[in-house]
């Protein structure tokens, strides 16, 4: 399945074309000069997924947020604040949000009401971005073509539980994210490729 309109920016960072529409997911670290945003996607509040920084390199006037409440009201401009669960029609988009939190770990509460997307692109093709989250009961739910999933461990799945979750979902392709930046390894995303039963790409960063 062709991918060439999803781009990975490293960590958790992804711009993602549609046509003349430019989406990114978690922009952080971005490069000077990166592409003007049409509309930012944000999973949640942590430093490396909300970057005010980043979002001044590519917002304008009239880029559309979708961010959980605790981002949404430190946002200026047109704010969809999301909850987990629901689905948001803006134009022609359509957006459904996945809960993303850890089981057994402290980092993503569930309580905060952070979000993995599910994006419905002009062509019906769906991109599934998962957020910082464990494996999820709702995860097992998601219907989606693309599923770019966390695969570091310590704050979010390992290599081993993204490509249990992606096995039992089944996305068309898995593209691993959350590895070679703060947490998780080349190594990781190529342990997710041996054991996930679909196609994965493993993307090089496009940082440079």
């Amino acid at each position: 399945m062709n991918h060439q309109h999803i781009h990975w920016l490293g960590h958790a960072s992804f711009r993602i074309e549609d046509g003349g529409t430019r989406m990114y997911v978690d922009p952080w670290k971005l490069p000077p000069n990166s592409p003007i945003a049409d509309v930012i996607f944000i999973t949640h509040a942590h430093y490396d997924h909300f970057s005010v920084e980043d979002i001044a390199k590519i917002k304008k006037e009239g880029t559309v947020f979708f961010a959980p409440k605790d981002v949404a009201y430190q946002l200026k401009g047109t704010v969809i604040s999301v909850v987990p669960g629901e689905m948001y029609h803006v134009g022609e988009l359509k957006v459904k949000t996945v809960p993303a939190y850890n089981l057994t770990k402290h980092y993503h509460p569930r309580q905060n009401n952070w979000v993995g997307y599910i994006v419905s692109l002009s062509t019906g093709q769906k991109i599934y971005h998962s957020g910082d989250t464990d494996f999820t009961p709702e995860m097992r739910s998601v219907v989606t073509d693309f599923a770019l999933l966390a695969c570091g461990g310590t704050y979010t799945m390992s290599a081993k539980e993204a490509a249990e979750a992606a096995n039992v979902f089944k996305p068309h392709t898995l593209i691993p994210m959350h590895w070679g930046d703060i947490v998780g390894t080349r190594q990781d995303a190529e342990d997710v490729k041996s054991m996930f039963k679909g196609e994965t790409i493993i993307k090089d960063t496009e940082r440079q």
